[in-house]
């Protein structure tokens, strides 16, 4: 069974940067397409970033481009998140999530991690 865990959020000033990450275990790592998620309060869970098996290809949701980057470590079987230019509406719990090969959606979510971009 895929497990996965978000972590590295926490507080941040506007402007600022934070690094989130997404341990994955459970499964073959490499046959798995990972997404970044997030939902705000009061707010639908949202797209925020995808990267397939190869790490050359990836796609951010337009509010992030730019200034978010994923990342993946197949040897670590972790995909990271770099989030720079903060804005306090980047403020949600982000979650990840894993997609297998021909998988029609992500099947495997993990528990969030809280990021808030505050002064």
């Amino acid at each position: 069974q895929v497990h996965l865990v978000e972590s590295g959020g926490g507080l941040v000033q506007p402007g600022g940067s934070l690094r989130i990450s997404c341990g994955f275990s459970g499964g073959t790592f490499s046959f798995y397409q990972i997404a970044w998620f997030r939902q705000a309060p009061g707010n639908e869970r949202e797209f925020v970033a995808y990267i397939g098996r190869s790490a050359g290809i990836t796609d951010y949701a337009d509010p992030v481009k730019g200034r978010f980057t994923i990342s993946r470590d197949n040897a670590k079987n972790t995909v990271h998140l770099q989030m720079k230019s903060l804005k306090p509406e980047d403020t949600a719990v982000y979650y990840c999530a894993a997609r297998n090969i021909g998988a029609a959606q992500y099947d495997y979510w993990g528990q969030g991690t809280q990021v808030t971009v505050s002064s």
